[in-house]
């Protein structure tokens, strides 16, 4: 689909926010938002398909729709009836201010220690909070069982840092979560910058996920994007090359993102960045929650 002409739209999505209490790192209550996108004409009584956009290092649940213009795609995606109208919520993996940590520079352990702490969150309050509040598939049953079963209705995505989370998230959640947008991250759960470093391990222990479950590769699709210029592509490859060599049996890539379930696409001359990255979302809509 081409989005490189801003196309303005007669029917436009809104941004919500939603307040709640959740714990930081060191267990004490800590007060954050999210922001959701309801499309146009929400309707509070039928079910919806969503997906959670995770932002990348320093940011927060503002960062999306400040750095980009993804709004304006989601509402022109539906719009034009190129996919079929879904919820979005923009959450952050911090529990801290990032200033504390990032006025000395970037600290990756810092980083990967907020979006381990996130997944506990995410299952603990964010999850049961969005989907008790708003109407998707779980029909505001947020019981550990009832997540499980409409996990064909619930994707997870992100950005950099936002990447990693996501790859953090098929790690400890793949049961409530059938699909998967990391774009310019790869997954650290073996170590900070773990595609690049150790790509086989990394897929050993994705892979294992999988089997441990007792899923097959029918059972959840990854759609992962970044940059010719992103930094992000010297990280993802190798762990890509590595997961789909060592394990086709899980991991099926094909160019084509309605074949297959593992699917990565390299936008040209793209560099690290939301306005780059955002049309990754765009071009992997049609394809979602098929």
């Amino acid at each position: 689909m081409n989005l490189h002409v801003w196309k303005d739209v007669d029917y436009r999505g809104r941004l919500t926010r939603v307040d709640y209490t959740t714990k930081d790192v060191e267990g004490k209550p800590w007060y954050k938002y999210a922001l959701v996108y309801l499309p146009y004409d929400y309707d509070d009584k039928k079910p919806y398909n969503i997906l959670y956009l995770m932002h990348g290092g320093g940011g927060n649940p503002d960062a999306w729709t400040d750095c980009s213009q993804i709004k304006n795609a989601l509402d022109r995606a539906f719009n034009e009836k190129l996919a079929e109208p879904f919820i979005v919520v923009f959450p952050t993996f911090y529990s801290l201010t990032p200033a504390q940590a990032r006025i000395k520079g970037i600290d990756a352990s810092w980083e990967d220690n907020n979006v381990k702490h996130f997944q506990e969150e995410f299952t603990n309050d964010l999850v049961p909070l969005i989907e008790s509040r708003f109407h998707t598939y779980a029909e505001r049953d947020v019981s550990e069982e009832n997540l499980k079963k409409t996990r064909a209705h619930r994707a997870f995505g992100g950005f950099s840092m936002g990447g990693a989370t996501t790859w953090y998230v098929f790690l400890y959640h793949l049961d409530i979560v059938s699909e998967f947008i990391p774009m310019s991250g790869d997954c650290w759960a073996v170590q900070p910058m773990g595609g690049r470093l150790a790509p086989d391990r990394t897929a050993d222990l994705l892979a294992e996920k999988v089997k441990s479950l007792g899923f097959t590769k029918d059972d959840f699709k990854l759609f992962v994007g970044t940059g010719s210029k992103d930094a992000g592509l010297t990280n993802l490859e190798p762990q890509l090359d590595a997961m789909k060599e060592k394990y086709p049996e899980y991991f099926e890539f094909s160019e084509d993102p309605a074949q297959g379930n593992l699917h990565f696409e390299v936008k040209e001359d793209a560099v690290h960045a939301y306005e780059e990255v955002y049309h990754h979302v765009w071009n992997y809509m049609p394809y979602l929650f098929k």
